[in-house]
């Protein structure tokens, strides 16, 4: 989403420290197809087109839309290093995560009680995640209308770092008594996901998370050099799980 005002240098090498290992391992957990054992490489056999996911927004509605590529652009701001966050498909991943099982909360426990838990003990909110985003965005505009005039989307660069850093630092309750340290906490989780995830699930668009911090993807057959080797992997191409006919959800 563009964005009319201007943008100070955001922190962007702040923003990813730490994140290469991480998000490379985020990638490898959401595409769960392991490297062969070693052999000599050999040709990958072509394989059948994957199903084409669906263009546009399934689960946000539209404020929920400017919200959320805001909130990726800020983070994932276009230059030399990849593009935005909204072109590498970041909001993308999140819309599609949000619409499926995991936004639903089918493997969370949701017969309560609700008390408020202690920082080991994880999340403890009564809501899926969709029904957490839907109620924070809400409150985060509220928030930003009474704090700022205006809707987060709208904010200038200056006013989204300070919300999204009052957000992180538990300084902001949202209306409802919502928490807003939990809602950072997985919407920062989601954005390193998008950024860094297999490019099936929407994001991480020609794989420019993977190129930014040299993840060679989901390649079939590593040579024993390539094992051994102390070097950066630079082999091409660069393979997702598409290229190997699976489809979102799909288990190897």
């Amino acid at each position: 989403m563009a964005d009319d005002n201007p943008r100070p240098q955001v922190g962007r090498r702040e923003f990813l420290t730490g994140v290469g290992v991480a998000g490379a391992a985020a990638a490898a957990t959401l595409a769960p197809v392991a490297p062969a054992p070693a052999q000599v490489v050999q040709a990958a056999q072509p394989s059948p087109p994957a199903a084409k996911l669906p263009d546009g927004y399934i689960f946000l509605h539209p404020q929920e839309v400017q919200f959320i590529e805001a909130v990726v652009d800020h983070m994932v701001p276009a230059d030399e290093l990849t593009p935005s966050g909204t072109d590498i498909g970041i909001a993308t991943f999140i819309d599609r995560a949000l619409a499926g099982s995991w936004g639903k909360g089918d493997r969370l426990y949701q017969q309560g009680p609700w008390g408020k838990g202690t920082p080991n003990q994880g999340y403890q909110l009564p809501f899926a995640p969709a029904g957490l985003y839907r109620a924070a965005i809400e409150g985060s505009n509220a928030y930003c209308r009474k704090t700022f005039g205006q809707t987060f989307d709208r904010c200038t660069a200056e006013q989204k770092e300070t919300f999204l850093k009052d957000l992180a630092a538990g300084k902001i309750t949202l209306s409802g008594g919502l928490p807003g340290r939990e809602f950072f906490a997985l919407l920062y989780q989601n954005v390193m996901e998008g950024m860094f995830a297999d490019p099936i699930y929407g994001g991480n668009k020609d794989f420019a998370g993977w190129r930014l911090i040299g993840f060679p993807g989901a390649q079939p057959q590593f040579s024993q050099a390539e094992l051994q080797s102390k070097q950066a992997f630079t082999r091409g191409p660069m393979i997702g799980l598409q290229a190997q006919g699976k489809t979102p959800g799909q288990r190897g």
